[in-house]
């Protein structure tokens, strides 16, 4: 957020839109698990795209879809679980790592905001928060910050 702040020139706007902690944890958790498994695919073409990039020879579909709230992060973890144990070459690395069954690769960071935090994160950026507009279920937020100064 310092950075992004720091492309502002005092007087900027930021419009941000993120969602929102609160309600039940389960229905933020199967927003990242749809049982039509459109999530699922979405985080294994990572596999896909380290296999292009580097070389790789991840089998995606060995890997299991999985996302778990984290409550006292306020986030939800979006993981691949290796469903047997697996050798994967990284030849754009030079090297080899074995992954046993169960073990995880994290591939993404899903963070869920409350105001008071996100207008905390904006004023140590350098912004001040102006505005704070959520959805009529208060699951998303869409809120302007500008630059002090």
């Amino acid at each position: 957020m310092r950075h992004l702040a720091g492309l502002l020139e005092p007087g900027d706007a930021l419009l941000m839109g993120m969602d929102i902690v609160g309600g039940d944890p389960e229905r933020i958790r199967r927003a990242y698990d749809d049982a039509a498994g459109v999530t699922a695919e979405f985080n294994r073409n990572i596999l896909r795209v380290v296999n292009r990039e580097l070389a790789a020879d991840f089998v995606p579909e060995a890997w299991d879809h999985r996302a778990v709230w984290r409550p006292r992060l306020e986030r939800v973890e979006m993981r691949l679980r290796a469903a047997e144990p697996v050798r994967v070459r990284l030849g754009g690395l030079g090297m080899e790592v074995a992954f046993a069954a169960g073990e995880e690769i994290v591939t993404e960071l899903c963070c869920k905001f409350r105001r008071e935090t996100a207008e905390g994160m904006y004023r140590r950026a350098g912004l001040d928060p102006l505005e704070w507009h959520t959805d009529d279920r208060g699951h998303f937020a869409v809120s302007v910050a500008v630059r002090a100064g």
